[in-house]
């Protein structure tokens, strides 16, 4: 089975060297990742072509890993591509149907810039979503009724905040072990994934 590009997926962030999507870039054989925009351009339409523009990009299967915003951006994304995807890691969604703190981008800003509705429609690939319990962007609940609609495999990290640096994270070596699952030939059956976090 061949080898699956990581297509990394950054949220509403500019560059952060810190990140552990950035650090996770630097250890993998085979990575490529949609630049971050950013809180200043909310255009999600813009947002979705560039994961459409990588994706078509990329010789081979693909596995996406999105944190943050950047899970929106692929839940929108996946309605309309047609591009074939072994899987996707999806690290603590946010809500963007319930305000979120000060300092991040308006449910008005949001849903003049097209994120809001939040896709619901189950996901055209396998995937799994990594939740924390405190995280100041989503409610732990309402993220696992999320994924749950997405058809995705529900992982509870515990409190881990919103999985950034804020947060004290740094390096997620974690998402190496799920990427893996994701990337065997048992990709269209989870339950591996499942089992694995029960």
């Amino acid at each position: 089975m061949a080898e699956a590009t990581v297509l990394i997926v950054p949220g509403l962030r500019g560059h952060v060297p810190e990140h552990w999507q950035t650090l996770l870039a630097q250890r993998l054989p085979r990575v490529r990742a949609v630049e971050p925009m950013g809180r200043t351009d909310l255009d999600c339409g813009a947002r979705c072509a560039a994961i459409e523009r990588e994706a078509q990009s990329i010789d081979g299967p693909v596995i996406i890993v999105a944190h943050s915003g950047g899970v929106i951006m692929v839940a929108h994304w996946a309605r309309h591509t047609r591009r074939q995807m072994r899987g996707a890691l999806l690290a603590t969604p946010p809500d963007f149907e319930t305000p979120m703190p000060e300092g991040y981008p308006t449910m008005a800003e949001l849903d003049a810039n097209g994120w809001l509705p939040v896709p619901r429609d189950p996901l055209p690939f396998p995937s799994v979503v990594a939740a924390s319990r405190n995280d100041p962007l989503g409610k732990f609940t309402r993220i696992e009724a999320m994924a749950l609609r997405w058809g995705s495999e529900f992982v509870d990290l515990g409190a881990v905040g919103h999985l950034n640096p804020a947060s004290g994270f740094g390096d997620w070596p974690e998402a190496e072990r799920l990427i893996g699952l994701l990337d065997t030939e048992q990709a269209t059956d989870t339950s591996t994934i499942k089992a694995r976090n029960r």
